[in-house]
């Protein structure tokens, strides 16, 4: 074993990690040179991949480097069930159609990080399909109620006279079985995932008689602080542009800084420690930004993007590549403008950022804010309306 990757191995094991079971074990197989077989499973509930996934993306390329067996699996059929963890209501069903365009490019996002040369992707639709009723009734009895319904959010659920569907049981046990159907020696995770994970444990053991091992990874919250997801408009995606994803990480939480340096970037724990010791946390994201968008950019953008954000946010200017939006509408109810122009996501996004004052419109050198999501707004040509902090329009009349 050479000293460099002792140190490699070493910090595989302990940057950005949870919990590892069992990690003697595991630290011995990888000290040892033997070669194992791991896996990341994504399920394709969304279209795009965010700095969440990435941190896991991360530990699948440092286990890559070392020369392991690497699957990235996507958990096309997983997520016609739809992963309970976390929620507080069930899952609305995806069809085969909407799973099948969620991932449609997930293979080019992951790109970004993973080294595709080596890695194998597969789909647990190839074995969860084909499994008949016996099969799941085997699963099933190799875990208790009780043992469900132990889960936080199956407890809480219970409180809250919420309802649980019986799929919902079934997700871990689906997942469990993608260890068994691809014989992995190790699983990685979020450590949201530990319950799921450990039923892949348990049927390995019971149907192989293998012990697999797990590592799980610190959750990377999004920029309010809650869980990173698109549900709650906090996630920072991998195929954002350079200058959304830079204004993105300046808006995170000042507490979340340190966690963001951890499991985002590779920059040293000592340059960690001498980034805390800046007393203004603006500065502190600035080199943040500068350092994930220059890993996902180039650091001509990262460059490019600071200094648009400077030029919107510090002198008030406009940036250079503004959307257009073109429209023969001389009047236009604001909440259809504001959708229409792809501005926001929805007309219920419109009206919240609208009664958060996040909505304004400049003619000229005229600004003004939109107070009513129930107005009418007059068109006019070269008009400029800035939704949020960060997103711009520039309307043209045809």
């Amino acid at each position: 074993m050479e000293k460099n990757n002792e140190e490699k191995i070493k910090q595989l094991l302990s940057r950005g990690v949870s919990e590892i079971i069992v990690k003697d074990n595991l630290e011995k197989r990888l000290l040892s040179d033997e070669k194992i077989r791991l896996y990341l499973g994504v399920d394709p509930t969304g279209t795009a991949l965010h700095l969440g996934h990435a941190v896991l993306l991360r530990k699948l390329q440092e286990f890559l480097e070392l020369g392991h067996e690497v699957i990235l699996l996507i958990g096309d059929f997983t997520a016609k069930i739809g992963d309970p963890t976390g929620k507080d209501t069930t899952r609305v069903p995806l069809t085969d159609v909407q799973i099948k365009a969620n991932f449609k490019d997930y293979k080019k996002q992951a790109s970004k990080i993973l080294d595709f040369s080596g890695v194998k992707i597969r789909h647990n639709s190839r074995w969860l399909s084909k499994l008949r009723f016996a099969d799941i009734l085997e699963l099933s009895g190799h875990f208790t109620v009780q043992q469900m319904l132990h889960r936080e959010m199956f407890d809480r659920r219970i409180k809250e006279n919420a309802p649980i569907s019986v799929t919902e049981f079934m997700y871990p046990l689906m997942q469990g079985y993608d260890s068994v159907a691809m014989d992995v020696d190790l699983e990685i995770g979020g450590n949201d995932q530990m319950f799921n994970m450990l039923c892949g444990r348990t049927l390995q053991k019971a149907y192989r008689n293998k012990d697999k091992d797990i590592l799980t990874t610190k959750l990377l919250l999004g920029t309010d602080g809650r869980k990173m997801s698109k549900t709650y408009n906090n996630a920072i995606y991998l195929n954002d542009a350079s200058s959304e994803m830079f204004g993105k990480i300046m808006s995170i939480r000042d507490e979340l800084i340190v966690d963001y340096f951890d499991l985002c970037t590779d920059v040293p724990y000592v340059e960690i420690e001498n980034i805390k010791a800046i007393s203004n946390p603006r500065d502190q994201k600035v080199l943040l930004a500068k350092e994930i968008v220059k890993m996902y950019h180039g650091e001509k953008e990262a460059k490019n993007a600071e200094n648009e954000f400077n030029n919107m946010f510090r002198d008030g200017q406009i940036p250079a590549d503004i959307k257009i939006f073109e429209t023969s509408k001389e009047n236009y109810p604001v909440l259809d403008l504001l959708f229409d122009s792809g501005l926001a996501e929805s007309k219920n996004d419109a009206k919240r950022v609208i009664e958060g004052g996040g909505v304004t419109i400049k003619i000229k050198d005229q600004i003004s804010k939109i107070k009513d999501w129930r107005a009418e707004i007059k068109i006019e040509n070269e008009m400029v309306v800035q939704f949020g902090k960060r997103k711009f329009v520039k309307i043209k009349l045809k």
